[in-house]
């Protein structure tokens, strides 16, 4: 149920601009908490027909992501059309198959479809009588002396503006918000691309919408210096994206004809192809996406605009959080508003950035880094025996020991806080491993000795 706004002395109206995950999620949390919540976006609305999906179609939601969507009661709305995918699957080029479990217990992050979500966010947005979704609406400009948005109605072509007391910018990583906040002084902001693209390809269903691969798994083709991924569908497909280098011998640029596409594929991801009949022309038709992480200061402008998510802090998609750290902007500041109230807009903008930009470029940090282990790291034997023995080490000392992994993605342990501790337990793994060449090894007794002084000074 909607909060009646009538009743709350301090429901000033908020505005919202940008409809996408984390301003529907946003404009749920501040329409629960009596405001009235004018929401502009861009794009058509995703939920009438003809809409085109622009960006990944399928996103790994984990534990800092179900915290939130349970924030509003919409988590296990979502949870009935997810898939758990309780750990990595690992894909040679012989086609040899090696898995690894993400966490303990059958943890697991779940794929769910980006449109989906997206659409039930919006769903529920709208079915609060405090919320007003107005699409099609280009931000053209913001004058942040007189609080107000110079929008174009993409259908009628007309200009016009409109006020407001409270902007919150969801708008993504090329925000308008954020552009207009670059451009006061001393601001801070940098974009770094990666040489690579994604692409988004489609592995088929199989017969009767049978899984043609293990279905509660994150499917990894790892290649050294590119590497494809698999995420399941409700329907029995996989979305796959290639993450693949722009230029050089083998990248986008040398795949020019249907013939190079086809044999590039046969020879590096050779137990993928049959179950991909339309690779060639998905892979001429489907847009090449780039990756780019942002990073900017301040995420305010006075105690009136705002900026969260992507707007604010762009990450490449390699640890699964971007839409997660996105997601936990709303909770945090849902949570500075039970502690301050709804009145104490410059404290909670000024604790909010100051508590979460560290963590985001911490998060930055780490999606780049596991790039590389995505890529190449987990195609190397020594590193999946390092992985097992880890988890001896976790379970040998439980509570004193929690993976990076895990930290990150099933805890709500701040993201520079974990970054922190997985540097300090990587440097601990380079001390042990030269000690150990296979599994059994971990038992013996000067390795055991070793790991007790290890975690005695950890």
């Amino acid at each position: 149920m909607a909060a009646d706004s009538s009743v709350l002395p301090h429901s000033e109206p908020l505005t919202v601009m940008g409809a996408g995950l984390v301003g529907s999620l946003l404009s749920l949390y501040l329409a629960r908490r009596g405001h009235p919540v004018q929401v502009f976006e861009r794009r058509a609305d995703p939920r009438r027909a003809g809409f085109q999906e622009g960006r990944s179609i399928n996103l790994a939601l984990s534990d800092r992501g179900w915290r939130a969507l349970e924030g509003v009661g919409v988590a296990d709305d979502i949870r009935q059309v997810g898939i758990p995918m309780t750990g990595r699957v690992m894909h040679d080029v012989q086609g040899h198959l090696t898995r690894q479990p993400y966490g303990q217990d059958g943890q697991a992050i779940y794929s769910v479809n980006r449109g989906h979500l997206n659409r039930r966010l919006l769903d529920l947005a709208e079915a609060q009588p405090a919320v007003r979704l107005q699409f099609g609406q280009q931000c053209l400009g913001i004058d942040l002396k007189k609080q107000e948005l110079h929008l174009l109605d993409t259908a009628t072509q007309q200009e016009h503006t409109e006020k407001y007391t409270r902007l919150f910018g969801t708008d993504g990583a090329f925000s308008a918000v954020r552009g207009a906040l670059q451009k006061t002084d001393r601001y801070d902001y940098s974009q770094d691309y990666l040489e690579y693209g994604y692409k988004e390809l489609t592995i088929e269903a199989g017969p009767g919408g049978t899984w043609q691969l293990e279905k509660n798994a994150l499917h990894i083709w790892p290649r050294g210096q590119y590497l494809m991924i698999a995420l399941p569908n409700l329907d029995g497909s996989f979305n796959g994206t290639l993450f693949f280098p722009y230029e050089g011998a083998e990248s986008f640029a040398a795949l020019q004809t249907p013939a190079d596409v086809t044999t590039f594929f046969g020879r590096v991801f050779p137990d993928a192809v049959p179950l991909m009949p339309n690779l060639t022309e998905e892979f001429f038709t489907h847009p090449t996406g780039s990756l780019v992480t942002i990073r900017c200061f301040p995420w305010k402008y006075d105690d009136d605009v705002l900026l969260l998510g992507d707007a604010s802090h762009a990450i490449v998609p390699f640890y699964g959080q971007g839409m997660n750290a996105g997601f936990e902007d709303c909770s945090v500041l849902n949570e500075l508003l039970d502690q301050h109230g709804d009145a104490a807009w410059p404290t909670i903008f000024a604790e909010f950035q100051q508590q979460r930009k560290p963590n985001t470029d911490a998060m930055a940090d780490l999606a780049v880094y596991n790039f590389v282990e995505m890529r190449d790291r987990v195609a190397d034997p020594r590193f999946l025996l390092q992985k097992k023995i880890e988890a001896k080490i976790s379970a040998q000392f439980p509570g004193r020991w929690t993976p990076l992994y895990s930290q990150v993605t099933f805890s709500h342990t701040p993201y520079a806080e974990a970054w922190a501790a997985g540097q300090r337990q990587d440097a601990i793994m380079a001390r042990l491993m030269p000690h150990i060449q296979a599994e059994a090894d971990f038992d013996r007794p000067e390795v055991q000795a070793l790991v007790a002084q290890e975690m005695a000074a950890h």
